[in-house]
């Protein structure tokens, strides 16, 4: 989908979304949320710290679902909302204000500054994107994370029938080309930075919630509905 479709339904993007989605119980801000309380879980694990002052950067933010989950679980950080759609960070600004950093990318030059970033995120953008452009655009990416800071990709997981049928009937989605993990993780790896994953997530719908305890030790089940893949650029090569 290009910058100029992306602007076409920036308007609508929230109604179609929530529409698309119905079937599973769960509203847009669900998925929004969940990848983030993600990153936060997984950057504790690793002894990391959420309560000082990062640098984020959120790729193809769309109207900045990811914003307001951003702010609270990374309350003093730096927030940078990159999009080809200029529509898109319009409405964005409109809803969230100084919560972030409205950044426009032409498609060629990723603007941001070589190591400035401590982690930068994908919420199921790369699906919208030519194959071809992927293993260069997640090396720029990894270009501007400091050393040791993490890009981390969620897609939709083509293995799941129920996801296979929401892409394919999606407006938005309509060039969309899903990615399974495995190629994503590979991808990764061909950028230059180590990859963890993918790790699957999703596998109970609203009406299923009481089993979502379980979802931290599924992760290797590929039947989850979306998975991401942890991209961790190492502070010195070996």
């Amino acid at each position: 989908m290009s910058h100029a479709e992306f602007d076409a339904v920036a308007g609508e993007y929230a109604t179609l979304h929530r529409r698309n989605i119905a079937a599973s119980g769960d509203a847009p801000d669900y998925f929004a949320r969940y990848k983030i309380a993600e990153i936060a879980a997984d950057r504790l694990r690793r002894g990391l710290r959420n309560d000082i002052p990062l640098t984020i950067a959120d790729f193809g933010g769309g109207i900045g679902a990811s914003i307001p989950h951003l702010r609270s679980y990374f309350p003093d950080s730096r927030i940078l909302e990159i999009d080809v759609s200029r529509r898109s960070l319009a409405l964005s600004r409109l809803r969230h204000g100084p919560m972030a950093d409205y950044i426009p990318y032409d498609g060629r030059v990723l603007p941001l500054a070589e190591a400035s970033v401590d982690f930068a995120l994908a919420a199921c953008v790369f699906h919208h994107i030519p194959s071809a452009e992927h293993v260069p655009l997640i090396a720029a990416m990894a270009r501007a994370l400091k050393p040791g800071g993490s890009y981390y990709i969620f897609e939709h997981n083509p293995w799941n029938p129920l996801t296979r049928h929401a892409v394919n009937t999606c407006p938005f989605d309509e060039n969309a080309i899903l990615i399974s993990g495995p190629r994503l993780a590979a991808r990764v790896r061909r950028a230059g930075l180590r990859a963890k994953g993918p790790v699957y997530r999703y596998f109970f719908p609203a009406a299923l919630r009481a089993l979502r305890p379980l979802e931290p030790w599924l992760g290797a089940a590929p039947i989850g509905a979306q998975y991401f893949v942890r991209g961790l650029k190492l502070a010195t090569r070996s």
